[in-house]
């Protein structure tokens, strides 16, 4: 198992990016990118939890740890996804401390939580390594809850303040819309709400997140005090790749 959460709470930075494909070929590739970790989009992505096996064995053969977006905060899909075997998971649309608190007791085994216990399963080796899987998930697994609506972003002290909450990722889509200034995130009220999730991760010693749209983007994030960094897509990177060469032989059409 590849754990970042020790790393993600002193803020070491760590690169990302997303994967919205549902390819296990894709997964792979960005494994052996370089990347510290990969997001498996099963909230908005193409894939479903009938592809998450093959990519989480993809990425397994790589260097780079799995993070799982599940669709939404409910136990069941926390549990699903967990027995798979990713090193964490993100809960989008977490709006109070106490949709965090649930998130965090759905993340680990009872008494701290309320996660199901098997040994069969693919995080425990099979049974093979179930004791030291038990012994070591409720501490190593990552936790990421989402800030990406105005209520989020009031309430994100206290969700920073709620143990096992471990990062704070700011939707940028989401919350621009939800703030009234879609995609403009320049607009002074999104840099303001950018500071506010900063300030409130380091005051309560977690780590700030967010989802940057290109590479230039990356000094001015960990400026703002974000240290878990995603930058683009699987899909983004296919479908710009493919653009660029389709223009590369319209150019040469236009000048024969």
């Amino acid at each position: 198992m590849k754990y970042l959460r020790e790393r993600a709470l002193k803020r070491e930075v760590l690169a990302g990016t997303w994967l919205n494909l549902g390819s296990s070929l894709t997964a792979e590739i960005a494994g052996r990118a370089g990347f510290d970790w990969l997001l498996i989009d099963l909230e908005h992505g193409s894939g479903d939890e009938a592809h998450l096996l093959g990519q989480l064995q993809a990425i397994d053969s790589t260097p780079a740890a799995a993070i799982v977006r599940i669709a939404w905060n409910e136990m069941p899909r926390f549990k699903r996804t967990l027995d798979l075997g990713p090193s964490g998971v993100m809960v989008p649309y977490v709006n109070t401390a106490e949709e965090a608190r649930r998130a965090v007791a759905s993340m680990r085994y009872p008494p701290q939580g309320v996660r199901g216990a098997a040994r069969f399963t693919r995080a425990a080796g099979f049974a093979q390594d179930f004791d030291r899987y038990f012994g070591e998930a409720d501490s190593s697994l990552l936790t990421i809850v989402q800030i990406e609506t105005p209520q989020a972003l009031a309430n994100v002290e206290e969700i920073a303040a709620v143990d096992g909450a471990d990062v704070l990722f700011v939707g940028p889509l989401d919350l621009s819309i939800g703030l009234g200034i879609p995609q403009q995130l320049t607009h002074p009220d999104f840099r303001a709400a950018l500071h506010r999730v900063a300030a409130a991760a380091q005051k309560a010693g977690k780590a700030a997140g967010i989802l940057l749209a290109s590479a230039d983007q990356i000094a001015p994030a960990i400026a703002d005090g974000f240290t878990f960094l995603a930058v683009g897509s699987d899909g983004g990177m296919v479908a710009g790749g493919m653009k660029s060469l389709a223009a590369a032989f319209g150019q040469c059409r236009g000048g024969g």
